[in-house]
């Protein structure tokens, strides 16, 4: 029987941390804000950026909240940008993904300021990563790394293996578990003989973006799987990359979908807003 690694209780843990450094740097007079844009509806953005908001309440600072049409062009989005990154009042400037497809999403990363960039996507915040620099990290591989530490699992001497190499989650994923000690390897949809790559894993990270891909077949016995995945199924029901029911038997510890590591992805953007703080100085 597989340990449940549950995301929403370290998240929680991790918020109530947050919750009382806000309240130091408010006793000290700094009041931490975070700008969040969204353009136009997309229904799991409008949730996203709900839970956002609730977050930042929870945890005692402030949130700006910028709701933009669907047509906005993006010189409008543009200037918007540059007018918080000249407000001394905004700690943390958050633009929500996917964009409108008219819009360049390089274009508006790269426009924030990245002593603002507490997604952690600016190329600048991208290569201190890589070279072990200060800077923020990208928040769903920041959680993940919480989510093994805080659930006492060892990273450093394992063989640890990212399938996924998209610059959100994949890349940074694997520069972080690294930065732990661990052996890397990225697998992706090039990859040959993805089972037996798979296989030797300690850790497995699941970041492919197919509903229930990953099953037993995937999984060394003992192993540790993290499944960032969020999927709907043929049912319209929630799922990850994991095949959950058909892993589970075979792994040490696996994080449910929902509640493993989609609570923590907040949780991180949370704490870059207070670390904002620290970065500036």
């Amino acid at each position: 029987m597989a340990v449940l690694i549950d995301g929403k209780a370290v998240s929680m843990q991790i918020k109530d941390e947050l919750k009382q450094k806000a309240a130091e740097l408010k006793a000290k007079g700094i009041n931490v804000t975070l700008a969040v844009i969204q353009v136009g509806d997309n229904p799991a953005s409008c949730v996203y950026v709900r839970n956002k908001k609730k977050g930042c309440e929870y945890i005692g600072i402030g949130s700006l909240s910028y709701e933009l049409p669907e047509e906005t062009t993006q010189m409008e989005l543009l200037d918007l940008i540059q007018e918080l990154n000249g407000r001394q009042d905004v700690n943390g400037i958050l633009v929500q993904l996917p964009l409108p497809s008219h819009i360049d999403e390089d274009t508006v990363i790269k426009a924030i300021d990245p002593s603002k960039d507490v997604d952690g996507f600016h190329p600048q915040s991208v290569g201190a990563l890589c070279i072990g620099q200060p800077g923020f990290v990208s928040c769903t591989p920041a959680g993940i790394i919480q989510l093994l530490k805080r659930s006492h699992i060892d990273i450093a001497g394992k063989e640890c293996v990212v399938l996924g190499r998209s610059n959100i989650v994949g890349k940074p994923m694997s520069l972080l578990l690294l930065r732990e000690n661990a052996t890397v390897t990225i697998a992706h949809s090039r990859t040959k003989n993805l089972k037996e790559v798979t296989k030797r894993a300690d850790i497995l990270v699941a970041a492919v973006g197919k509903p229930r891909m990953i099953t037993r077949d995937y999984v060394k016995k003992g192993a540790v799987v993290i499944d960032v995945g969020i999927n709907r199924d043929e049912n319209n029901k929630l799922c990850g990359d994991v095949d959950f029911d058909d892993v589970e038997p075979v792994c040490s510890a696996i994080t449910p979908v929902p509640g493993g590591v989609g609570p923590m992805t907040i949780a991180m953007l949370l704490h870059n807003c207070i670390e904002s703080v620290s970065l500036k100085d």
